[in-house]
């Protein structure tokens, strides 16, 4: 790699034409010029300038590491710049959540896009253990946990908590629910209702309740946006936390049964510690604690 001081010194006497002026504009002395110039040359291999007298004109080679020079400063130029303008419409976002809370964060990313044209959101629906690796390794800006890490490396902001619903059309709103009724029905199940199920019905139906495995499963989907679509029909039953259930199109469809023993999750925003938030950073922050206040 070229001694950056080197080919700022020759950029200088390329632009100056003369080792006195271009001496002066870099508060050195001529010989202090001289030096990094050669210096410079050895370091390519290739003469830089061609002297004539008390001129000198440029070498083809000289010509292309001038152009380097000035590209070079344009580059750091731009950097400073970005630096110092701290913007919350420009910039990147990376953001991981869970399935249901990205189904009701989303949107609400979608109309900040639509307001900042310069602004770039990744949002990424991930299980716990890869939004906390993704933390780490730098994958993710933001990440939405169900609980305080405690890692010496990531700062954690308690959101709130959102209710772990067991989820019925619509028509059954108020019903008795037995475990019995629900293995008639049978279970929507998904990625994460297995668990689920053994948080939150093992809790209300110990005597019944045998463990997911035993479960009846009327239909499985693995697509977030679709996990409702068979109980708002009529078929069976799920569990999905609240934020999934609000974010349903057709939520009016749907029947949230209470049960005598509710389970909560909570929720946390979670990024590396030690790095100030950039403004953009604070703005989804806020964002996700608007939407997590939405939840109770």
């Amino acid at each position: 790699m070229l001694n950056a001081i080197w080919l700022e010194t020759f950029t200088t006497l390329a632009e100056t034409g003369h080792f006195t002026r271009a001496a002066q504009r870099l508060n050195m002395t001529q010989p202090g010029v001289s030096q990094h110039l050669r210096k410079l040359e050895a370091q390519l291999g290739q003469a830089l300038i061609a002297q004539d007298g008390k001129s000198f004109s440029l070498t083809p080679a000289g010509e292309a590491v001038r152009a380097l020079g000035q590209a070079r400063r344009d580059e750091e130029r731009r950097l400073r710049e970005a630096i110092a303008t701290d913007s919350p419409d420009a910039g990147e976002v990376r953001i991981a959540c869970s399935g249901s809370f990205a189904t009701l964060l989303y949107p609400r990313i979608l109309e900040l896009l639509e307001a900042a044209p310069d602004l770039a959101a990744h949002l990424e629906a991930a299980p716990q253990a890869a939004i906390k690796r993704g933390l780490l390794d730098g994958a993710f800006d933001l990440g939405i946990l169900d609980h305080d890490p405690g890692h010496p490396r990531l700062e954690a902001e308690h959101l709130g908590e959102e209710e772990l619903c067991l989820v019925l059309p619509g028509r059954d709103a108020g019903v008795q629910v037995t475990f019995e009724n629900l293995e008639a029905r049978g279970l929507v199940a998904h990625p994460d209702g297995f668990a689920h199920a053994d948080e939150l019905l093992s809790q209300n139906f110990p005597d019944a309740y045998q463990g997911a495995d035993r479960l009846r499963v009327r239909t499985y989907v693995n697509q977030i946006g679709q996990i409702l679509d068979p109980v708002a029909r009529g078929i069976g039953y799920t569990l999905l936390p609240r934020s999934g259930v609000e974010a349903y199109a057709q939520r009016d469809l749907l029947a949230v049964i209470p049960l005598p023993e509710p389970r909560r999750h909570g929720l946390w925003l979670t990024f590396r510690k030690g790095r100030p938030l950039s403004a953009r950073l604070q703005r989804m922050q806020r964002l996700a604690q608007e939407v997590a206040a939405e939840l109770g």
